[in-house]
């Protein structure tokens, strides 16, 4: 299930969490973001931290059951760009989570655990709000 909707400075797609519907989820936020006026290198950032987003969500919020659902949404308001991701599965606390030390990262040949490391890296501003029903990350990049 894929489904697209658009209001004024305002895009939706819908997908069904599996990882074959993230290269949905990166063409369709790097053409929403191409036409607010980002750069590619500021396009596929964005792109990679929706994605990695999404990720987490499939892997940690609805341990890879394939029937949920997760829903995007691109808000573009003068210099803002933000994006939206929703979804309805465990509860997720961000202040649980370290950020990696990179130098022992690298040297020890991890893999994962890097997710949300590379949205706050990438993006200007990263927000995780837990409400009864659903969970949202806010990801929100300025265009300079």
């Amino acid at each position: 299930m894929r489904k697209k909707s658009s209001h004024k400075n305002e895009l939706r797609l819908r997908i069904v969490s599996t990882t074959e519907e993230l290269l949905h989820v990166r063409k369709f936020v790097s053409g929403a973001a191409k036409q607010f006026g980002f750069n590619d290198d500021e396009i596929n950032n964005i792109a990679l931290a929706v994605d990695e987003a999404c990720t987490n969500i499939i892997r940690h919020a609805y341990d890879y059951a394939e029937d949920q659902e997760i829903t995007i949404v691109v808000t573009m308001n003068k210099s803002e760009f933000q994006v939206q991701i929703v979804d309805h599965g465990r509860r997720f606390d961000p202040e649980h989570v370290r950020m990696p030390d990179m130098k022992e990262y690298l040297s020890h040949y991890k893999r994962g655990g890097l997710g949300m490391y590379l949205m706050k890296k990438l993006m200007d501003k990263v927000e995780y709000s837990i409400q009864p029903k659903h969970n949202v990350v806010r990801l929100t990049k300025y265009l300079h």
